[in-house]
C-alpha cells in the first residue's frame, strides 16, 4: 500500500514527519513536495496550479509500484488533491480513497475574502501568524522570513489566482475529509461531498487549521483504517 502526501502552503516533503513514528507497518509513506522547497529548493517556485497539479502528477507516475494507493493533502494540498486524483483517475490508475484536511473544499470561501499573496510584509506576516503553523522565530528573524515569504507566496498564488478552478470536478473515488473544530469554515466541510460520486465521510477534531500535530494518532488511524477497510472489499 502506497500512501502519497501532499503538503499545505510553505511545507515540503518534511511537513509530515511528525506521523512515521506511529505508522502502521505494510504501508509505504511518500510525502511529496513541490519546487523551490526542501530537497528541491534549487528548482523554481510554481506560481500556477495547473502547473502544481501536473507536477504532483508526474511524481506519484514515477513512484507507482502497481499496489493500491491512498492520496492524502492537507489545507493547499487537498485542493491540488482533487485534481491530482482525478487526472489519475481518467489515466485509469485512481487510488483508493482520497483524504483531505484543513480544508472545507473548493469554492468555500471565508467572509473575508484576502488575496494573501498580494500582500504587503506588514499584513502577509499579520495573516501567517492568525494562520497558524509559521514558527514565531521565522516572522521575526528577517533571514529566515525573507527565505519562506517566496514560497509562501508562490504557494497561496497557485490556489488562490484561480479560485474555483475545480468547479464540475466530481471523482468516482471516496472522500473522507477531516477538519479542525475551530477552523472558520468546518461548518461547510460537507461541501467535499459535490465533488464525489462514491461514499463520503467526514471527521470533526478539536484545534485549528493545524490540529493536525495535535492528533497524530487519530490521523494514522483514519489512513490506515480506510487503506486496511478498502483492501478487504
Amino acid at each position: 500500500m502506497q500512501l502519497f502526501l501532499l503538503h499545505f502552503a510553505g511545507g515540503s516533503v518534511y511537513s509530515f514527519d511528525f506521523l512515521k513514528k506511529n505508522l502502521r507497518k505494510g504501508i509505504d509513506f511518500i510525502p511529496l513536495e513541490l519546487p523551490g522547497r526542501g530537497k528541491r529548493y534549487h528548482e523554481e517556485l510554481i506560481k500556477n496550479k495547473e502547473d502544481a497539479i501536473n507536477d504532483y502528477c508526474n511524481q506519484i507516475r514515477l513512484l507507482r509500484n502497481g499496489k493500491p494507493y491512498l492520496i492524502y493533502g492537507h489545507s493547499m494540498g487537498a485542493t491540488l488533491a482533487l485534481s491530482v486524483a482525478a487526472k489519475l483517475e481518467a489515466a485509469g490508475d485512481a487510488p483508493l480513497k482520497l483524504i483531505v484536511s484543513g480544508n472545507a473544499g473548493p469554492g468555500v470561501k471565508k467572509e473575508q475574502t484576502i488575496i494573501r499573496y498580494l500582500l504587503d510584509d506588514f499584513e502577509f506576516k499579520k495573516e501567517l501568524k492568525e494562520l497558524g503553523g509559521m514558527p514565531s522565530e521565522v516572522l521575526e528573524n528577517n533571514d529566515l522570513y525573507n527565505y519562506f515569504s517566496p514560497i509562501m507566496r508562490a504557494d497561496f498564488e497557485c490556489i488562490e489566482k484561480h479560485f474555483f478552478s475545480e468547479k464540475g470536478i466530481q471523482i468516482n473515488i471516496p472522500i473522507h475529509a477531516i477538519m479542525g473544530s475551530e477552523e472558520k469554515t468546518s461548518d461547510k466541510i460537507e461541501n467535499w461531498k459535490n465533488f464525489t460520486s462514491s461514499d463520503f465521510e467526514s471527521t470533526i477534531l478539536k484545534g485549528n487549521h493545524f490540529f493536525i500535530y495535535d492528533h497524530p494518532l487519530e490521523l494514522l488511524n483514519t489512513i490506515t483504517n480506510n487503506s486496511e477497510n478498502l483492501i478487504t472489499k
